[in-house]
């Protein structure tokens, strides 16, 4: 199972849409630096590298990065079935389940790669500002970027990996819904705008009462940020995930391809 899970994923990585978000995730940060209006739209200045995660978290993932995420998840059974590869591979003596489970893997792991891309990239624009101790907060922590006083830079560490983490388990459920769509309609395109319309449609259930609103799914895209009762959120993100995973085993395991 374990070499399937590396060939998905060494698949997953050869891919051009995975290659260009990559890129742009890494990069994206060096704006931050050179932005006139950031500090007007954050309404505090930026004093610390520590806070450009923050920035590029919140900037990137409520589109790009679900963006991202959708075309090449979707870009993993797609793709496969355009050029013809994916007929000779279920001919092989493994069965579906495990040829979908191990594409499942590789793409929940994506969102994680962006993730770490995206804050590598901001740390590395962040040492024109330093990555030392400051008096603030790095936009995960209590306070947000105002921060309830002095940091360290062990401390601001440990709220960008803690935000990190959050942020990559906050978006795995977008990649097993594109997955997930990418098994219903055998096509790139057709799956990666399935999940961005599922997606946009949730954050128009905002009119319905908030018990409704506390199940949606993108009601928790700010979970990186919260600073208290993640737990509730971590939970559900977790059950969308494995419930879209399950979804796509199912129907790959019946879909005539």
């Amino acid at each position: 199972m374990l070499t399937l899970v590396r060939l998905e994923f060494r698949k997953l990585l050869g891919m051009r849409s995975a290659r260009l978000a990559l890129l742009v995730c890494l990069l994206s940060p060096l704006l931050w630096l050179i932005a006139p209006r950031l500090s007007a739209l954050l309404q505090v200045a930026l004093v610390s590298g520590w806070q450009l995660p923050a920035v590029s978290l919140g900037v990137l993932v409520q589109f790009l990065l679900p963006l991202f995420i959708a075309v090449t998840c979707a870009e993993m059974i797609g793709a496969e079935v355009s050029q013809g590869t994916l007929a000779p591979l279920l001919l092989r003596p493994v069965d579906r389940t495990r040829i979908l489970t191990a594409k499942l893997m590789a793409a929940l792991l994506y969102p994680a790669l962006l993730i770490a891309a995206l804050v590598a990239g901001s740390l590395l624009a962040g040492l024109g500002l330093g990555l030392g101790g400051f008096t603030g907060g790095t936009g995960l922590g209590p306070g947000y970027f105002v921060g309830v006083g002095a940091l360290s830079s062990g401390e601001a560490l440990a709220q960008v990996l803690r935000g990190s983490v959050l942020a990559a388990v906050m978006l795995m459920p977008v990649a097993a819904l594109s997955l997930l769509f990418g098994v219903l309609y055998l096509n790139t395109a057709a799956a990666a705008l399935a999940t961005l319309a599922t997606l946009n449609i949730m954050r128009l259930l905002v009119v319905f009462p908030e018990g409704i609103q506390r199940l949606l799914l993108t009601s928790h895209f700010d979970l990186y940020a919260r600073q208290d009762s993640v737990l509730q959120g971590l939970v559900l993100l977790l059950i969308y995930t494995a419930g879209f995973g399950l979804l796509a085993i199912y129907a790959f395991d019946r879909r005539d391809v």
